[in-house]
């Protein structure tokens, strides 16, 4: 290449470069406006499918992005307690209480809430199908050693899963208990292949049952101790002050706002109601 069209060829570079940035400079500048949310919360309303139906309304009205970290209720505290997220999404109440009660976060609000469930396989060894008392239940199955099946990660369900054993006055160990340290929907696919039982929020289950992934039947419910609320909390800014609070807070306001609780009242899979809203606790009979 000749120095004349080397120079061209570098001038034509240039300029399609300039071009280039011109057109792009407008979409670069809404990107890098756009606010960005971090919103800690439980496997339950991830795997359950709840946020895909419910974070695009609030990002289309509020110009925000949600990044979401699905946990465990206990680790997604902690991501809160530590600063790392902006609003936490959780459904274990004493845990909860204690987040504000140190001052971690402010502002909690009731959302939303379903129910847990005892889930086995249709030949139930354990024999505990149409029982209504939790307790009762993992006493049979432990007693007969049948396969039982823990998340095992200070989830919401973890902690209540613990505190049906605390209430039987046991403390499950031996080859028949696997504590896997694994998501709602693991365990739940653990306990499936397995042919065992395991504490399940009913919204994961719907998801995983009607999707055809788990052929587990539901045998325990109804117990009043095993009601499932969830609730909201924004991050204190006192104690991180480059935590979005504003936004935070939008969000929480969204999420209990009448079009929020619409959209959670809408989610249905198969026709089942996989989350209550707040203002139908009382029509749910629990």
């Amino acid at each position: 290449m000749g120095p004349m069209i080397h120079r061209n060829f570098n001038k034509l570079g240039w300029l399609l470069i300039v071009l280039a940035a011109s057109v792009l400079q407008p979409f670069g500048s809404r990107l890098l406006a756009q606010e960005r949310l971090k919103l800690a919360t439980t496997t339950s309303t991830d795997n359950s499918g709840l946020l895909k139906h419910l974070h695009p309304a609030f990002e289309k009205a509020a110009g925000v992005k949600i990044h979401t970290i699905a946990v465990g209720t206990g680790k997604a505290l902690a991501l809160g307690r530590n600063g790392d997220v902006d609003v936490v999404l959780v459904h274990a109440r004493a845990a909860e209480d204690r987040f504000v009660a140190d001052g971690d976060g402010i502002n909690r609000r009731d959302v939303m809430a379903n129910d847990f469930i005892i889930v086995g396989p249709s030949s139930d060894p354990a024999g505990i199908r149409d029982k209504k008392d939790g307790v009762e239940a993992v006493k049979r199955i432990a007693g007969k050693k049948a396969r039982w099946f823990s998340r095992g990660d200070d989830s919401g369900t973890h902690k209540k899963e613990m505190e049906l054993w605390n209430a039987a006055s046991m403390k499950p160990s031996g080859q028949w208990y696997a504590a896997l340290g694994q998501g709602m929907g693991k365990t739940l696919l653990a306990a499936d292949e397995k042919l065992g039982y395991t504490l399940t929020d009913r919204g994961t289950y719907i998801a995983m049952s009607e999707g055809k992934k788990i052929s587990l039947e539901v045998l325990v419910e109804g117990d009043e101790r095993l009601f499932n609320p969830y609730g909201v909390i924004a991050v204190n800014p006192k104690k991180h002050a480059h935590v979005k609070y504003d936004v935070a807070m939008k969000y929480i306001e969204f999420l209990t706002s009448e079009p929020g609780q619409n959209l959670i009242a809408s989610y249905r899979m198969n026709g089942k109601v996989l989350f209550f809203p707040v203002r139908t606790y009382a029509q749910r009979g629990k």
